[in-house]
């Protein structure tokens, strides 16, 4: 079993929201590619956020984070590797950043920020789409 951690973050402009979705490309299959949030392995004795905030660090170079009170979203899913089934586990905060500025690692091909409507509609996986809607609710009532 696998243990991630990662972050929905957001940015407000004036009174607009806007979400970072990075651009994975599939290690799995080649020339595939994906629109998802920032995320990765538990490393240690790292708590989740811990992890969740190191991750979108490295990925983004994002300093600036603050996580969001009273937000957690577990997403589980089974892939292959090696061809093995793995059990994944992947537990998400929110967090808020004035940054604009990304710096994507070498994990990535590129972001976007982008306001909540076409984030749905960018959004590949059915899972990362159920939670962004939770997240928006969940930030706009705030």
């Amino acid at each position: 079993m696998e243990k991630s951690a990662g972050l929905i973050i957001y940015r407000k402009e004036k009174e607009h929201i806007y979400y970072l979705l990075l651009r994975y490309q599939s290690l799995a299959k080649k020339g595939i590619d994906y629109w998802g949030f920032p995320k990765g392995h538990i490393e240690g004795k790292e708590t989740e956020k811990q992890t969740a905030i190191r991750e979108a660090y490295e990925e983004t170079g994002i300093r600036d984070l603050v996580i969001v009170k009273d937000f957690k979203y577990v997403i589980d899913y089974c892939f292959r590797k090696k061809g093995k089934i793995v059990f994944k586990t992947v537990t998400f905060f929110i967090a808020e950043t004035k940054t604009k500025e990304v710096k994507v690692s070498f994990e990535h091909i590129g972001y976007q920020w982008i306001k909540y409507n076409q984030a749905i509609k960018e959004l590949n996986f059915l899972n990362d789409v159920a939670m962004l809607k939770k997240a928006h609710r969940f930030i706009t009532r705030k």
